[in-house]
């Protein structure tokens, strides 16, 4: 005679990703149903599509789709995080995702597309300066890891006003940007060496480093607003479409720029105090 088997009720029946708060009560006909937000997921996943596509594209010699593959990665990221508060399906495995998707799309992407677009080129003044070349380009990646991590365990510490160091999707735009803008001027990689180092090295640095910049996230898009503000939009939009490459790259290189700017003037006005009180 089969003895019939009795599930045990404190083990997950259901394969996939744990998506309530804890504390969530179960029902009484057992465990609840487990599984992932779908919507915000999408952008999230679209993204690192866009990033794992620039890679492939930059390994294969097609540069201007792999850095327009980036900026893409950036529209889905500034996309997930909205739709998910907006449709109330914000999650902690989003979060995460989320952090993994950036490290690729802006960690990753960025630095093996300079890589093979230009730093490359350095093997051949050697086999030593080929090493120069490539641990240039892991440096900006370790930079934008250590950066995503110090964002993730800092969450709810700092002011939500502003971001301690350069943001890792602004810091491959500078490097997308400069790519994309060589190529629109028919400039090889080999030729600029030293200035594509230069920007990787500095944007890796600028990651990790505790210069302020400003966010954005105060601003209240729902909010009612004068009319030269709604005019402005489409000014910028026309803008953008006359040359993206080169009003994307100044753009992201400017709002690198502002945040050295605003902390040497800071610095300056700190030193003229105590210069003061001596």
């Amino acid at each position: 005679m089969q003895k019939q088997m009795i599930p045990d009720q404190d083990v997950d029946t259901e394969i996939g990703v744990d998506e309530e708060e804890p504390g969530t009560p179960e029902s009484a006909e057992g465990p609840r149903r487990r599984g992932i937000y779908l919507l915000p997921n999408l952008f999230t996943t679209a993204g690192l599509f866009s990033g794992f596509y620039a890679i492939v594209a930059a390994i294969a010699g097609k540069f201007e789709p792999a850095a327009i593959a980036v900026f893409a990665a950036m529209v889905f990221d500034s996309l997930d995080g909205r739709v998910a508060r907006w449709t109330h399906t914000e999650s902690a495995f989003g979060k995460e995702y989320d952090s993994l998707s950036d490290m690729v799309s802006f960690g990753l992407a960025p630095a093996l597309v300079m890589f093979e677009w230009s730093l490359h080129s350095m093997t051949d003044y050697g086999s030593a300066w080929g090493k120069v070349g490539w641990m240039g380009a892991f440096f900006y990646a370790v930079c934008a890891a250590l950066r995503l991590a110090r964002f993730n365990v800092r969450v709810g510490i700092v002011d939500k006003r502003y971001f301690q160091g350069l943001p890792s999707p602004a810091a491959a735009g500078i490097l997308a940007g400069a790519v994309w803008c060589a190529l629109n001027f028919d400039i090889p990689g080999s030729a600029v060496i030293i200035p594509a180092y230069i920007l990787t090295a500095g944007a890796g640095a600028l990651m990790v480093s505790s210069i302020g910049y400003y966010s954005f996230k105060d601003l209240k898009l729902q909010g009612k607003v004068p009319f030269t503000v709604l005019l402005a939009v489409p000014v910028l939009l026309i803008i953008i479409y006359l040359s993206p490459p080169n009003v994307l790259f100044l753009g992201f290189l400017g709002y690198a720029l502002t945040g050295i700017v605003m902390a040497l003037w800071r610095l300056y006005r700190r030193l003229g105090r105590k210069a003061a009180k001596a």
